[in-house]
């Protein structure tokens, strides 16, 4: 059974193309940095919940704050090798400011094998990075939408 996530990705031109990411919270990731952030994304159930809705809802869940209120564009359907399939959307995010987030928690055993449970944020920082340092930070399965968000913008008037 295939996984659903879906996600937003704010860019801003400043002039350079920036967009904004989210370092992933939780021990797992904390001393990591290449590889370890992620768009603001979660899972869904297309049969309950159109990918946008879904999307702008995990945003809300992850960072506390109302995604913008913006145009957002698909930009695809992306694969992970696991088989897990993320639908993403960008949008101008020129007027986000990445303040006064409230990030989402989950919970989990921790230590390992302990049997005491501890929660932890979702998403531990978030800031807007150059498309190369971006495609270096994010997961593997996440730079593809990179590469179709650089194609949308060239093709835009003016680009």
């Amino acid at each position: 059974m295939t996984v659903w996530s879906a996600g937003l990705l704010l860019y801003r031109l400043t002039p350079a193309p920036e967009v904004l990411v989210a370092h992933m919270g939780g021990p797992f990731w904390a001393k990591k940095d290449a590889g370890a952030w992620s768009l603001p994304k979660g899972e869904y159930d297309p049969d309950a919940e159109g990918a946008l809705d879904a999307a702008r809802r995990e945003f809300r869940e992850e960072l506390g704050v109302e995604p913008p209120e913006v145009e957002w564009a698909e930009l695809g359907t992306f694969a992970y090798s696991s088989g897990k399939k993320v639908v993403v959307f960008a949008g101008d995010g020129s007027g986000f400011t990445a303040t006064d987030l409230v990030f989402g928690e989950f919970e989990m055993e921790w230590p390992p094998r302990s049997g005491k449970r501890a929660s932890f944020p979702e998403v531990d920082r978030v800031e807007w990075m150059a498309l190369d340092a971006a495609r270096d930070a994010l997961v593997k399965g996440q730079r593809p939408a990179l590469d179709a968000l650089a194609a949308a913008l060239e093709a835009l008037p003016g680009a």
